[in-house]
């Protein structure tokens, strides 16, 4: 039965069909606002309240969501999209039943529409029992008969074993996902969608593990001129880690269309992810030559290159003027270029922190709402949202040893996987987690709340792939952020940053908008589980003294060059050897041969030099005699890395977070006169310890061993300190709620 029509206002269809504008253009909050409107002035218009429930739940809030898919049914109870994507909020909250006759309701209202069987199949896969595997079997059939019955039945037959494929490899059931692929795959036989099946069983494969065959099928399907198909396994070879393959994929299908825009704007945009710095920008004139380009897309690629070649301050420009002109999904983007600038003082990457991020806490959740007991003896029920525990990832190579020693008696974990990223540190994680949920930023918030998690971690701050706007919502009755971001978030409803007595001392509390939890010894302790043989350090002594830095580019400041210079004027005869991902691309390293040549270093006493694998790198710190830290953004892993191959690390202290780390390591180290105070004393400890090499060459032989007497260093005893130190926020935060 078709829904009766509805007359309404000019206001009210102009407001709706600027909410559908917003949402389209991703202008989500937009959307909301002009969704808002339209209930208001047509309230019996249920594709309205559809439309508002969508922007909320793009904003996270699924509560406000269901309400308003609610409110379409109550207009109009047959609301075709008001049951399916209810049912995806109740099903998302743990109601399964609930959901599932909502699910029912629209294979009612829709009789050939094959979408709701197919969600009411997943929702019954994702319950345990024999019962429910057989209601899911029934749904799925009910599905693929629906899609049978269609003009084009085989094609869409296999497009429901491909997304029931896709449905399982979320949730990392990776055998039946290869079943269900290889049942896509014979129905798809040479059709439109065989190669696009081919392509999930590649990555299939690879999470698997089944290199050689991944590796195979991957190499048949860039034989395609399929611009879609190409660009799709650019992104899962770069997903895997196979950049020079990835970049090899999207520069054939500029070859293929020299006169696609979209071509060479993804061409260049993979060329800044694998550090082809000088490529990337060719590749973006070419786009742009089009005049196809749009604005926001081209200031964000240039600003991603001014980035990676340490130009933040015309980075932070470009970004902060995307989020002016209403950009809000580049506010993360600005918010890392503060910490990298050298004209921003601390107390203004506070202020701006603050105010990049205030409206994500709007209308979040209260504490209270969660009901959550707050007797601290308990076990604690743990959560922490990440989407980087793979290889060489800083996450991963901090949290492996932790979750190693993680008490799950005493604090159940769960882990929330937003990454799609698989290898074998990421099923190591996996198995040493308690829980492990693989998520969308979507599903995330209901997904907690089904899980009753007390707190709640986030590990990615504002980087790449983060749920930081959920976190402002409030998922959970404490929440915190460690490891994945150097500072304070600004962002509302985190409680507790985890820092340290120097990285964060209580002084800096103004900077903070958590409250800050000081672990006792180091925030971060360095216990790598892999070995790394000490090098023989006695083969230094015949050359040059070499300074050396393996930071990323965007950490080489202005003022760091000058600073380093200054050293190099400093100690005659030293040089500085600097390893970092930009320093394969020729125009990367043409430039900072001009900026250290403006500070009067000529190119002999520089050793730039390109990435290499993680072992490679290791043993490369023997080149290196002290290691200098940038600033402001002081080396994170890297420093650690250095210590532990036995080079020493001279550091500055700062202001923030951010600056402090060096003196956050040095001093876990047991060696604070590494610490210098300002550039002065910088370059004055430089030549200090450069003069007595003998003196140096005693330190770094005895370094390892003076790291491991360490209690910053103890992995042991670190773990116990992170479990006391939430069990004391839970305690601080729930006894003065």
């Amino acid at each position: 039965m078709s829904p009766r029509p509805i007359s309404i206002s000019p206001d009210a269809a102009a407001a709706f069909n600027a909410a559908n504008a917003a949402f389209r253009e991703g202008r989500f909050t937009e959307a909301l606002e002009a969704a808002t409107r339209a209930v208001t002035l047509a309230p019996e218009l249920a594709s309205a309240h559809v439309l508002k429930a969508r922007a909320l739940r793009r904003q996270g809030d699924e509560p406000a969501a269901r309400v308003a898919y609610e409110a379409a049914l109550a207009t109009d109870p047959q609301s075709f999209d008001a049951l399916l994507e209810l049912g995806n909020v109740l099903r998302g909250i743990g109601a399964v039943e609930d959901a599932a006759a909502r699910y029912t309701a629209a294979m009612a209202a829709r009789p050939t529409d094959a979408r709701p069987a197919l969600a009411l199949a997943r929702l019954m896969e994702e319950q345990p029992g024999q019962d429910h595997a057989e209601r899911a079997a029934v749904a799925f059939q009910t599905a693929l008969d629906r899609a049978g019955a269609g003009p084009e039945p085989v094609p869409a037959m296999a497009g429901l074993c491909r997304d029931m494929a896709r449905f399982r490899m979320e949730r990392a059931d990776l055998p039946r996902a290869l079943e269900a692929l290889r049942q896509a795959r014979l129905l798809a036989g040479s059709a439109t969608l065989a190669p696009l099946i081919d392509l999930d069983i590649a990555e299939a494969y690879l999470r698997l593990g089944m290199m050689d065959e991944a590796q195979g099928l991957m190499e048949r399907l860039s034989a395609s001129e399929d611009p879609s198909l190409l660009r799709a396994l650019a992104q899962l070879a770069y997903r895997f880690n196979f950049w020079a393959e990835a970049v090899a994929i999207l520069t054939r299908w500029t070859h293929l269309r020299p006169e696609d825009a979209q071509a060479h704007l993804d061409l260049a945009d993979m060329q800044i992810k694998a550090w082809l710095l000088e490529d990337a920008l060719i590749s973006l004139d070419r786009a742009e030559a089009s005049g196809a380009v749009p604005a926001v897309a081209s200031a964000a690629l240039r600003a991603s290159i001014a980035n990676r070649l340490g130009d933040a301050e015309t980075a932070l420009g470009l970004y902060e003027g995307l989020v002016a002109e209403g950009q809000e999904s580049f506010a993360s983007n600005a918010a890392m270029s503060l910490l990298y600038a050298d004209s921003v003082t601390p107390e203004v990457v506070a202020e701006r922190h603050r105010a990049l991020f205030a409206s994500w806490g709007e209308g979040a959740r209260t504490r209270d709402s969660f009901g959550a007991d707050p007797n601290p003896d308990r076990p604690l029920r743990i959560g922490m949202v990440t989407g980087d525990l793979h290889h060489q990832h800083p996450v991963n190579i901090f949290m492996q040893p932790l979750l190693a020693r993680w008490d799950h008696a005493r604090l159940p974990l769960t882990i929330y996987n937003m990454g799609s990223t698989v290898d074998d540190q990421t099923r190591l994680a996996r198995r040493r987690a308690g829980t492990w949920r693989d998520v969308s930023t979507i599903q995330l918030p209901a997904q907690v709340e089904a899980d009753r998690i007390d707190i709640l971690i986030d590990l990615a701050g504002h980087t790449a792939g983060g749920g930081l706007r959920a976190f402002a919502r409030r998922m959970a009755p404490v929440q915190a952020s460690f490891l994945g971001y150097p500072g304070s978030t600004g962002v509302p409803n985190i409680d507790w940053l985890i820092g340290d007595p120097v990285v964060t001392p209580p002084e800096a509390d103004p900077l903070c908008s958590e409250r800050v939890m000081r672990l006792p010894h180091t925030v971060f302790c360095f216990a790598p589980e892999a070995e790394y043989p000490l090098p023989d350090f006695g083969a230094s002594q015949g050359r040059p003294l070499t300074f050396g830095s393996f930071n990323n580019i965007p950490k080489l400041t202005p003022r760091t060059i000058r600073l380093w210079a200054d050293v190099l004027h400093a100690v005659a005869g030293s040089r500085l050897l600097l390893r970092a991902p930009s320093f394969k691309d020729a125009g990367a390293v043409a430039r900072f041969r001009r900026l250290f040549a403006d500070h009067g270093i000529g190119a002999d006493r520089l050793l730039l030099r390109g990435p290499v694998g993680l072992d490679a790198m290791m043993q490369a710190y023997s080149e290196i005699d002290i290691a200098l830290d940038p600033v402001p953004y002081c080396g994170g892993t890297t420093s650690l890395q250095a210590l532990w191959m036995g080079v020493p690390v001279l550091t500055m202290e700062g202001g923030q977070f951010v600056s402090r780390m060096g003196a956050s390591f040095m001093t876990a180290a047991g060696l604070p006169d590494w610490v210098a105070r300002d550039d002065t004393d910088y370059i004055a400890k430089a030549v200090a310890v450069a003069q007595d090499r003998a003196a140096l060459l005693q330190l770094k032989r005895g370094l390892r061993a003076r790291l491991l007497a360490q209690p910053g260093w103890d992995a042991d005893r670190y773990a116990k300190d992170f479990g006391a130190a939430l069990q004391s926020m839970w305690h601080d935060t729930m006894g003065k709620s």
